[in-house]
Formats: C-alpha cells, sequence, structure tokens
C-alpha cells in the first residue's frame, strides 16, 4: 500500500509541476507579445528581452503589420522517470497587436 501511494503521489507531483511550468511559459508569452506590440523599436529584441527577464528563452517571433506573435519555452520540472540528458521544455504562443 504504501508503494502505491508513492507512486501516486511522486504521478500527483510531476503533473503539479507541469502545470506550474505551463504557466509560468504562458505569462512569459504574454507579456513578451505585449511588449513587442508596444515597442517603438525592433519588437522582437524588446520581446526577446522580457522573455529572458522571466526565465523565458524566445523561440520564435514574427511580425504581421502590427500584431506581434511569439513562441517561448520554459524548463519543466524533473521528472523522475526521465533521462539526465533530456530535460522536459514547455512552450506556451501569444499574440497581440492593436484592437
Amino acid at each position: 500500500m504504501a508503494g502505491v501511494l508513492m507512486f501516486v503521489m511522486v504521478g500527483l507531483g510531476a503533473a503539479g509541476g507541469l502545470v506550474v511550468a505551463q504557466r509560468r511559459a504562458q505569462a512569459a508569452a504574454d507579456l513578451s507579445a505585449l511588449a513587442g506590440a508596444a515597442a517603438t523599436g525592433d519588437s522582437c529584441v524588446e520581446a526577446g528581452r522580457v522573455a529572458a527577464a522571466n526565465d523565458a528563452a524566445l523561440d520564435r517571433c514574427r511580425l504581421d503589420g502590427e500584431e506581434v506573435s511569439v513562441a517561448v519555452s520554459v524548463p519543466g520540472p524533473e521528472l523522475p522517470w526521465a533521462s539526465r540528458w533530456s530535460q522536459v521544455r514547455v512552450t506556451a504562443e501569444a499574440r497581440a497587436g492593436p484592437g
């Protein structure tokens, strides 16, 4: 019974870590897109600066007129069953522009 309980707790901890990482990634993507849309200079440079300030990596930035689309990624939780050399990354996308 203790083994089953431990197995369930590890699974719940991993799921919780993934949810937290996804929320962090989405917040960084939203802020980066907004910063890129409000920038007076290079939108993608500003989006990258805001992503880095939120401990995220800017994976993609596209400017379509006045609309900025970004994709960012953050490191996920350390999963017990994942390899030491394969780190889980969680990604999120956002888009911002006028109107």
